[in-house]
């Protein structure tokens, strides 16, 4: 009988959390807590990835998509540090996580040892809510526990470092004295309700409010019907943050759609235009496409109060659950007298019926060779019901918030405040592999598969036999540039593209993933898209479809705040030679069709 260690501890507090699974990458600091994985026969599944970072995104989309604690693991030195940018994006993007971590022997730390670095100065800022060094092995489970507890309740990622002589210590017996600290893997979430009187102080400031707008985030996925229920109620329009989208039905026709320098022009107008704005579940930081400060009223609903006032002057915070309190405020609303907000309701359906049309004839644009909208407007309809979706960061997020029409329910994430490149995939695979009956579409630009992508697909390749329904189908935009970064450049600096710096290697990617064993469809023909998702989405086996796309497609932010770019930006383009006379000639045909649809809705 091999005897139990700290490590099958660990394992056995891991099963108490309700842990299923770990995503990490092995080496000797953390042998022991592997050695403890393998004795548990799987009952904690161990998922390699190709690099931590990977691995990282991975936790961070385990989070995402199940609501649970993600948990990932990698050995001291450079695996610790490898694990930074995706517990980054699980801070900013309000992620549960936990990390468990090697390190070197207690007896040598101090000494300079071979990969031996100061763990706790290095997570100190992503891991501020607890980040922790066991010393001993009576420490460990109440480390474990305080960690998941944190995490659920600030919904932020903790770390555990564990050295490895306490990870192969046996398991310590934790009597009743002094000294020892006894808990338990236990943890509820709290009712949070506003305050009666800022319940009914938000309530007149909103019926005072003649154009409403409800500006909704990820804080508000347990609220969705409240949320409706109240434009319905005030005749208000909605908009949502990036991270907000997957949580309001956008064939609604007061729907806007996103926001922000990605958005649509439907938000544009609605958050321009408003004199009363309620917030819900959101602290996206795009501030300037909020209404100018004095213009409108806000009211602000969050579960945490720290986030109160933090993007926009408020006159009213309520901190408390979405869900709960728009009913309680829904209720309020009814026993007051509320003026007559019809005209305001038709201008903004008036702005979707525009932005939709608009939104159609950019995707008819003809490009060289693939316009990249067209490829996220053919998927609609084609999506199933009950997909899972990921996105990668780049051009690729705007076609995704501007084309995509999520069916309800379907679940969509991306790394959305920290927007770090090469989350895609890893995200994917960790839907995956929390849902493997459900299909999986990733969208993914040339640089964030070149970034993680290419070697994660890997992964899916090692995987993808075991899943009850096979289908993963990654969208690769191959246009050879950092289209974001190009475009970023002439938008707010006025500097031509800087070829050694956005230029991106061809690869392909179709035929790698043939190679792989998967499914690979290159795409140059815009009529053939269609067939392109219709074939992916029907293998028995994951597939890559690689579009070839044009780079020359405007990043163009919604009038006004793009009006005020366009001079920058033909002037950089004018530097760029033909590809930039290309580009100039998209760009005008995108302001021109701003320019009529703000004239016609003026009208």
């Amino acid at each position: 009988m091999t005897q139990q260690t700290v490590s099958d501890l660990m394992v056995d507090r891991l099963q108490a959390w309700g842990v299923n699974r770990v995503f990490g990458y092995s080496g000797d600091g953390i042998n022991g807590f592997m050695g403890a994985l393998r004795r548990s026969r799987d009952k904690v599944e161990f998922v390699q990835a190709r690099h931590e970072e990977a691995a990282a995104f991975m936790a961070v989309g385990h989070g995402k998509y199940t609501g649970g604690v993600g948990v990932v693991t990698s050995t001291q030195g450079p695996g610790a540090v490898h694990l930074l940018n995706g517990l980054y994006d699980a801070k900013m993007d309000s992620v549960p996580v936990v990390a468990i971590i090697g390190q070197q022997s207690t007896t040598v730390l101090g000494s300079a040892y071979m990969q031996e670095i100061d763990l706790l100065t290095l997570f100190k800022d992503v891991a501020a809510q607890f980040a922790q060094l066991a010393s001993s092995p009576e420490q460990v489970p109440m480390l474990l526990d305080r960690a998941f507890r944190t995490a659920l309740e600030t919904k932020s990622p903790c770390v555990v470092i564990v050295p490895h002589d306490i990870q192969t210590a046996e398991v310590p017996e934790l009597g009743h004295e002094h000294g020892i600290v006894v808990t338990a893997p236990v943890w509820h979430p709290a009712q949070v309700t506003p305050l009666e009187e800022q319940l009914e102080t938000a309530a007149d400031i909103i019926t005072q409010g003649e154009r409403i707008a409800l500006f909704v985030g990820q804080g508000a996925r347990g609220a969705q019907k409240e949320v409706v229920e109240l434009a319905e109620q005030l005749d208000a329009g909605i908009t949502t943050s990036l991270l907000g989208k997957p949580y309001v039905d956008e064939t609604l026709p007061f729907a806007t759609g996103t926001m922000g320098h990605l958005g649509t022009t439907a938000s544009a107008y609605l958050l321009e235009n408003c004199d009363t704005l309620v917030i819900i579940g959101s602290n996206d930081p795009w501030t300037e496409f909020y209404p100018k400060p004095g213009t409108a009223k806000a009211v602000q609903i969050d579960i945490d109060g720290r986030k109160i006032a933090n993007r926009y002057p408020v006159e009213v915070g309520l901190v408390g659950d979405a869900a709960g309190t728009l009913a309680a405020l829904g209720k309020r609303l009814k026993d007051k007298t509320q003026p007559s907000r019809t005209a305001w309701r038709e201008a903004v359906e008036c702005q979707v019926s525009a932005w939709h049309q608009l939104s159609e004839d950019r995707a008819a644009i003809p490009a060289d060779p693939v316009n990249p909208e067209l490829v996220i407007r053919e998927l609609n309809g084609r999506l199933p019901g009950n997909a899972q979706l990921s996105i990668d960061v780049g051009s690729c997020v705007y076609w995704y918030a501007r084309q995509l029409i999520l069916p309800t329910g379907v679940p969509a994430h991306l790394s959305g405040t920290l927007a770090s490149m090469g989350c895609a995939i890893p995200y994917g695979l960790a839907a995956k592999l929390a849902h493997p009956d459900r299909p999986l579409v990733a969208l993914a630009g040339d640089g964030g598969m070149q970034m993680l992508g290419v070697a994660e697909l890997i992964t899916v390749a090692h995987r993808w036999r075991a899943w009850a329904d096979p289908r993963f189908v990654v969208c690769v935009f191959n246009n050879r540039d950092l289209a974001e970064v190009s475009w970023e450049q002439r938008e707010t600096e006025a500097e031509p593209r800087f070829p050694a710096s956005q230029e991106i290697p061809d690869f392909p990617y179709a035929a790698y993933a043939e190679l792989l064993g998967l499914a690979g469809i290159r795409v140059e023909d815009p009529a053939k898209l269609g067939d392109a998702w219709d074939y992916a989405l029907g293998m028995d086996r994951p597939a890559v479809i690689e579009v070839l796309t044009d780079p020359g497609i405007p990043l163009l932010p919604p009038f006004p705040a793009g009006a005020e770019k366009l001079d920058g930006m033909r002037s950089a383009l004018a530097q760029e030679g033909p590809a930039g006379e290309h580009a100039r000639k998209l760009l005008d045909a995108y302001a021109e069709g701003e320019e009529r649809l703000r004239a016609e809705a003026g009208k």
